[in-house]
């Protein structure tokens, strides 16, 4: 299946071996079966090459992404197989094929929805996924295992414990627990950016009261200081996930929780006064740093869009911070609009459509979990038909570089050496448009 002319791309001879094995009735029309390419792909993964196992998580997750409901089917059958095989490849992968793994796991749970198939991915995920984040420090492998954790709680997690577990182990990712022979390793501005986005994505599922005042204390003035870095991708995202807290009202709880938790004691009395004064202050400096990010001026080298989207979210920060009022949006999935009217909602579809990318059309169409959570009922006839694919998944089926494309010719020419003559079907992949 995933065989090419490159010696340095190819799989192992067994795996050519299986797919040779396949055999197709001269009298039968064919047509391009991805079950095949699924169960190919995970008898992949047990190969010993690592660039082979990396292609084999490709194909599945461009599987999954393309076809919601044969994802499901496949799951059936192999869940427990593929589970594990990917917290192999977790436990002594490339940091590529780490991300590749992380990331089919998370497509895993999403797939299978909330349950004991997700539960049970939580549970097993835990501890790999914890260890792999003190392996090396490759940003795109560490933002990976981020989204992987993230997307599993939201998915896995029966109770809040759940949810603040995962949110403590991805905090410690740029606050570690610093021993007597651990050195403090300063994060790159994309690790605190993937930090920052997956705790306020979960961050949107708790209820602020659960949270110690400690915690809420470390966690704002961590937030708010980083609304003066120079990174706007970090800006934005800590931007984000204050605008979460003060939706919760987590800010005005901490605070009047801090001014009322005086015991009596002339001492303990004092204390609370300053921790009330010094939430007030921090919530006056959030404000003007707002104001001042929503209206700031382009500088040297500034990227034109980043900047935009820099001044929108804040405007829409500052607008709920002195009025109020949620940000109200809405996009078109084939046809049909998806609307949100609170931060919380906002955070959680940004997020999920970032790691979906190219799946998420198809997820939001078909995955009957997303659609409970963000109250979207697709109209059956913009399901039908390609018509409504987007220019981009357009690019990405069509691509003879696609890895599920490269893996198709493959199995067509197999089916056509044993069949030559006859006319075979050809294999069409139905998805809808997503207009932004």
């Amino acid at each position: 299946m995933l065989d090419s002319d490159d010696d340095n791309s190819s799989v192992s001879s067994s795996s050519t071996m299986r797919s040779d094995r396949m055999s197709v009735s001269a009298s039968e029309e064919v047509e391009f079966n991805k079950d095949s390419l699924l169960d190919e792909a995970v008898d992949a993964l047990y190969e010993k090459r690592g660039s082979t196992r990396e292609k084999a998580l490709a194909v599945i997750i461009e599987a999954f992404n393309s076809n919601l409901q044969q994802g499901q089917q496949f799951v059936e059958r192999k869940f427990a197989t593929l589970l594990h095989q990917c917290l192999n490849s977790i436990k002594k992968g490339s940091s590529k094929e780490i991300s590749l793994a992380s990331h089919t796991i998370g497509l895993l749970a999403l797939t299978v929805g909330p349950g004991d198939n997700a539960r049970e991915i939580l549970e097993e995920s835990m501890i790999p996924l914890s260890q792999a984040f003190k392996s090396g420090s490759d940003p795109s492998k560490t933002a990976s295992l981020l989204e992987c954790m993230a997307v599993i709680t939201f998915v896995g997690g029966n109770d809040p414990e759940d949810t603040e577990k995962s949110m403590q182990i991805i905090w410690q990712v740029v606050h570690p627990k610093l021993g007597s022979n651990v050195v403090a390793v300063k994060p790159s501005a994309a690790v605190i950016t993937a930090v920052v986005s997956a705790w306020s994505f979960l961050l949107t599922t708790m209820d602020g009261w659960r949270l110690s005042p400690k915690l809420w204390q470390e966690s704002i003035t961590y937030l708010s200081s980083l609304l003066d870095k120079d990174d706007r991708s970090v800006r934005i995202a800590a931007g984000e996930a204050l605008a979460v807290i003060f939706e919760m009202g987590s800010l005005e709880k901490f605070a009047a929780e801090t001014k009322g938790s005086s015991d009596g004691s002339v001492s303990e009395g004092n204390k609370s006064k300053e921790g009330f004064s010094y939430i007030q202050g921090l919530k006056g400096k959030i404000l003007n740093k707002v104001r001042d990010l929503s209206v700031e001026a382009g500088g040297k080298g500034s990227a034109k869009k980043d900047l935009n989207n820099q001044r929108n979210l804040f405007k829409d920060v500052l607008e709920f911070l002195e009025d109020c009022y949620s940000p109200n949006t809405s996009m078109k999935i084939g046809g049909d609009l998806l609307q949100t009217s609170s931060w919380s909602q906002l955070i959680q579809l940004n997020f999920l459509r970032c790691f979906l990318a190219g799946g998420f059309t198809k997820h939001m169409q078909e995955n009957e979990f997303l659609q409970d959570i963000f109250g979207f009922t697709p109209n059956k006839r913009n399901l039908l038909g390609s018509e409504h694919m987007s220019n981009g998944e357009k690019r990405m089926y069509k691509s003879p570089n696609s890895a599920l494309n490269k893996a198709r010719t493959q199995l067509l020419n197999k089916q056509r050496m044993l069949s030559a003559g006859r006319n075979f079907g050809h294999y069409a992949v139905n998805v809808g448009d997503e207009d932004s």
